[in-house]
């Protein structure tokens, strides 16, 4: 398909994370307000390298006004890639209390993205398990008005995901999607152990392809995965794009989505992503419609 053509094809982008998607002319302008100095770029030499950047530009989101334009910019740039509806990862436990009641910074977030995009409320492994039971407290205060699931992110090695089970399945006991990151760094043994969670999505589980009977349980159990290809690359976790295990899971039948996930330190959006993987997997027409349709299809927004 031709960009146009990706340009047109109706879909969703379901892992973004709201700090990793403020545009660039924005980053300057809020770097430039506040004497903050400018996140590093892409490419990073490993994880821990990228959430030094991470946090710098969360640094630079200093009000909840900041969290209401990243969203609106987020959502106008998405349209303009045909991008119909985006679910993007927000963790208000993480800026401790500095924005105000997390209340507040959701309020804004989904004003900004005017019904255009839901938030997943994020779940920081590194913070003690009662912030992850504050987070589901939230979770459910806004059910049913923009948070539509709960996700789980953060150092997989350090912080397994065991602790958080509690909570997370009291989220999906009230209806809401359990999404967590899983399979960076971690291998087969990430994803397993992401999917005793009873996930509905799975966000990477780059190392799902490892176990064939791995791959036969996500199949079996239909649990998608939202994969970041480049966001893979630019981190270290797999060397290139034609190394990337996408294409080999997507044939093998496993329901997978195809997302940015850090737009803002790639510098191009779904459209540019999905041109670069076409490239390197030589996806047919047809496979590109089906990851665009299983976006939609798996998407937790509304079904209009």
């Amino acid at each position: 398909m031709t960009p146009d053509e990706l340009r047109a094809l109706p879909k969703a982008e379901l892992h973004l994370h709201l700090e990793s998607a403020i545009g660039a002319d924005t980053t300057r302008e809020l770097a430039d307000a506040s004497g903050l100095p400018l996140p590093p770029s892409g490419p990073f030499p490993d994880q821990a390298a990228f959430v030094v950047a991470y946090e710098r530009a969360r640094d630079l989101v200093r009000t909840t006004a900041d969290v209401r334009r990243v969203a609106r910019e987020l959502v106008e740039r998405q349209a303009r890639d045909g991008v119909v509806w985006s679910e993007v990862h927000v963790a208000p436990a993480t800026y401790a209390g500095r924005l105000g009641p997390p209340d507040g910074i959701l309020e804004a977030f989904l004003d900004g993205a005017d019904g255009r995009a839901g938030v997943v409320l994020g779940i920081n492994r590194g913070l003690p398990v009662a912030e992850a039971e504050a987070t589901v407290d939230l979770a459910l205060r806004w059910a049913g008005r923009g948070v539509v699931a709960v996700g789980l992110a953060g150092a997989e090695a350090a912080f397994p995901p065991g602790p958080f089970a509690p909570p997370l399945r009291r989220a999906a006991a009230a209806g809401l999607a359990v999404v967590p990151h899983c399979g960076e760094g971690t291998g087969a043994d990430g994803v397993r152990a992401a999917l005793a969670l009873d996930p509905v999505r799975l966000c990477h589980a780059v190392g799902a392809e490892q176990d064939p009977r791995l791959v036969e349980q996500l199949r079996e159990r239909a649990v998608c995965l939202d994969m970041a290809p480049s966001s893979n690359v630019a981190l270290g976790i797999v060397p290139d794009l034609a190394a990337h295990p996408l294409p080999t899971l997507l044939r093998a039948g496993v329901e997978v989505t195809l997302s940015t996930d850090i737009p803002g330190f790639l510098g191009h959006g779904l459209v540019d992503e999905l041109e670069s993987c076409s490239r390197a997997w030589s996806l047919t027409d047809d496979e590109i419609a089906l990851l665009a349709r299983t976006s939609l299809r798996r998407s937790l927004g509304p079904a209009a």
